[in-house]
C-alpha cells in the first residue's frame, strides 16, 4: 500500500470563468442586442412611414401622370405599393440584409450611394464641433465647479443658459450676418466657392479630398466654409455639455477623498485631473457620446441656413417628397449611429473606471 502523497500549498491560481473572456461575452451580448434593436427599428420605421399623411404617388408624379391610370399603376408596381404591407416589409427586410437600402424616388439613385455623399458632409462639421465642444466644455465646467458660487461660476452658468436658450437657426443667421455681411471674413454658405469644382470623391470630406488631390487652396477654401457651421454647432453643444460637466464635477467634489487629497498637500492640478476629473469621466463620456450621435444624425436647421448638404438636409428633403426608401435609409443610418456610439461609450467606461473592467 503506497503512502499518500502530500502536496505543498502554493499560491492560488485564478481560473477563468466558464464562458470565455468577459470582454468577449460582453461584445457577444451587445452584438445580439444591437441586431435585435436594428430589427425593431425596421419594424417601427416601416410602420411610421406608412402612417405618414400623404400619398407618395401624388408626391412623385406630375398632374398629367396622375390622370393616367396606367402611369399610376406602373409607378405602384415599380415601387411595390400594389403589394400588401407584410409583403412590402419582407421585401424591404430581405434587401436590407443584403446591404440594399433601396432606390431613392427623388434622386433615382441607390439610397446607400446618396448616404455616402451626404454623410461625409455632416462628418466634416460634426467631428471638429464635438472635439472643440468637449475641450471647451470640460475647461469651463472645471472652472465653474472649482469656483462654485463665485463670479466665474455665475458667468459660466449664464453663458451656458444663453446658449441653451438660443435657437440654432437664429444663431446661424446671426453668424452669417456678422461674419459674412458685416465683417466680410467668411463665405456665405455651401461647401466650396464657385471657382472651385468638387474634389474627386475619396473620403467625401472636401478638406481631406482636396489635400489628396494636391490642391491646398481648395482645401483651405473648404475649411473656411466649414468654420461657421462648426462654430454654431460647437456653441450649442458646449452649452449643453458645460452644465452636465459642472454637475458631474460638483458631485465628485463633495466626496471625502477629494478633501483628503487636498489635505495631503497634493498639487492643485494633480487633484483636479487625476482625482476629480477622472472620477467624473463616466457620466461625461455618456453625455459626449449622445451629443456626438446627435451631431451625426444631422442638424436640419443649421445645414439649411448654411446650405450645407448633410444628412439633415437629405432626411428633410426626403420627408417633404415622401421618399419612403430614402426616409427608411436615413432612419436606419441614424439608428446604427446611436447603437454604435452607445457600444463605444460602454467600452470607454472600462478605460475610465477600473471598477467597470473588474465587473
Amino acid at each position: 500500500m503506497t503512502a499518500p502523497t502530500t502536496t505543498q500549498a502554493g499560491p492560488a491560481v485564478r481560473r477563468p470563468r466558464a464562458g470565455g473572456h468577459p470582454l468577449l461575452r460582453f461584445l457577444t451580448r451587445r452584438l445580439a442586442t444591437t441586431i435585435g434593436l436594428l430589427w425593431g427599428t425596421t419594424v417601427v420605421g416601416f410602420l411610421l412611414v406608412q402612417a405618414v399623411p400623404g400619398d407618395p404617388v401624388a408626391a412623385n408624379l406630375s398632374d398629367a401622370a396622375l390622370g393616367n391610370p396606367e402611369a399610376v399603376a406602373a409607378f405602384e408596381r415599380k415601387w411595390g405599393y400594389d403589394q400588401p404591407l407584410p409583403v412590402q416589409y419582407l421585401t424591404y427586410l430581405g434587401n436590407l440584409v443584403q446591404g440594399d437600402l433601396g432606390t431613392s424616388q427623388r434622386s433615382g439613385r441607390p439610397v446607400l450611394a446618396d448616404l455616402l455623399d451626404y454623410v461625409p458632409a455632416t462628418l466634416e462639421i460634426a467631428l471638429p464641433a464635438i472635439v472643440v465642444s468637449v475641450v471647451v466644455a470640460v475647461l469651463l465646467g472645471l472652472l465653474s465647479a472649482v469656483k462654485h458660487g463665485k463670479a466665474p461660476d455665475q458667468g459660466v452658468r449664464v453663458v451656458s443658459l444663453l446658449g441653451l436658450s438660443t435657437p440654432p437657426f437664429w444663431l446661424s443667421l446671426l453668424a452669417l450676418y456678422v461674419f459674412f455681411y458685416v465683417l466680410g471674413v467668411s463665405p456665405n454658405g455651401g461647401r466650396l466657392s464657385p471657382q472651385f469644382a468638387a474634389p474627386a470623391h475619396v473620403t467625401g470630406v472636401f478638406t481631406i479630398d482636396a489635400l489628396l488631390e494636391g490642391n491646398p487652396l481648395k482645401a483651405w477654401d473648404a475649411a473656411q466654409h466649414a468654420v461657421l457651421p462648426v462654430l454654431v454647432l460647437s456653441l450649442v453643444t458646449i452649452a449643453t455639455l458645460t452644465r452636465f460637466v459642472r454637475s458631474a464635477l460638483l458631485e465628485v467634489l463633495r466626496r471625502d477623498y477629494i478633501t483628503a487629497a487636498h489635505a495631503k498637500g497634493l498639487p492643485q492640478w494633480t487633484v483636479l485631473v487625476k482625482h476629480l476629473l477622472r472620477a467624473a469621466l463616466v457620466p461625461i463620456i455618456t453625455m459626449t457620446g449622445l451629443a456626438f450621435a446627435s451631431l451625426l444624425s444631422g442638424t436640419v436647421l443649421v445645414e439649411s441656413v448654411f446650405g450645407w448638404p448633410g444628412l439633415g438636409q437629405y432626411a428633410y428633403q426626403s420627408a417633404t417628397a415622401l421618399d419612403r426608401p430614402a426616409i427608411l435609409g436615413a432612419t436606419m443610418f441614424i439608428a446604427a449611429v446611436y447603437l454604435t456610439v452607445n457600444l463605444v461609450v460602454d467600452l470607454l467606461y472600462g478605460l475610465a473606471d477600473p471598477r467597470v473592467r473588474l465587473s
